[in-house]
């Protein structure tokens, strides 16, 4: 019986170890990411990316010291109205002819709380790269049913302005908000 706690309690401590020191990437049917903005100052319009992908790289097990790298298709950009998708693909907007990709990379991730950060990295939008600080919610590590492999939840929340990144210039704040609130929730595995 010892010779089979002993075995049992290995075999759990290098499955811990394999999960802090892997890469995790996101599972895209069970990640979004997503863009609000108030158009004409009365009412809110969302989007999404649905052309995306996420790595996280931590050797902890709350993520505190993780790197999370972000590259989507700005193509991918959905509102469900094509005629406002094509437009903010066009050179009034995001100009995905000439700025494909939109990236981030993360620089830094402060605790704020109870599974709780200020993720700080640098994002790249249509040619620009600004430092911007997000808040990280950690939502857990369970095995998942279905893989029976470790998955983890984030949700990420935060505000940009857009004119930091030189998207839709020639539109006022007062037709299109300067401001856009990002809210991103992903499922990760190894």
């Amino acid at each position: 019986m010892k010779k089979m706690t002993l075995i049992a309690t290995a075999f759990f401590a290098l499955t811990a170890f394999a999960t802090l020191n892997g890469i995790w990437k996101n599972d895209p049917p069970h990640s979004q990411l997503g863009f609000t903005v108030t158009h004409l100052g009365i009412s809110d319009v969302s989007g999404t990316f649905n052309d995306f992908e996420v790595t996280i790289q931590s050797s902890k097990a709350d993520f505190s010291d993780a790197v999370f790298e972000l590259n989507a298709k700005v193509a991918s950009i959905d509102t469900r109205v094509e005629q406002r998708n094509n437009h903010l693909k066009s050179a009034d907007f995001f100009d995905v002819e000439k700025y494909p990709s939109l990236t981030f990379k993360s620089t830094s991730v402060k605790p704020a709380g109870k599974n709780t950060y200020k993720l700080t990295g640098n994002l790249t939008m249509h040619g620009v790269t600004k430092p911007v600080t997000m808040d990280l919610l950690y939502r857990g590590t369970i095995e998942n049913p279905m893989s029976k492999k470790p998955t983890a939840g984030f949700q990420l929340t935060g505000t940009i302005k857009r004119s930091d990144f030189n998207v839709g210039d020639k539109f006022p704040a007062a037709m299109v908000s300067d401001e856009v609130r990002i809210k991103a929730d992903g499922e990760f595995g190894q």
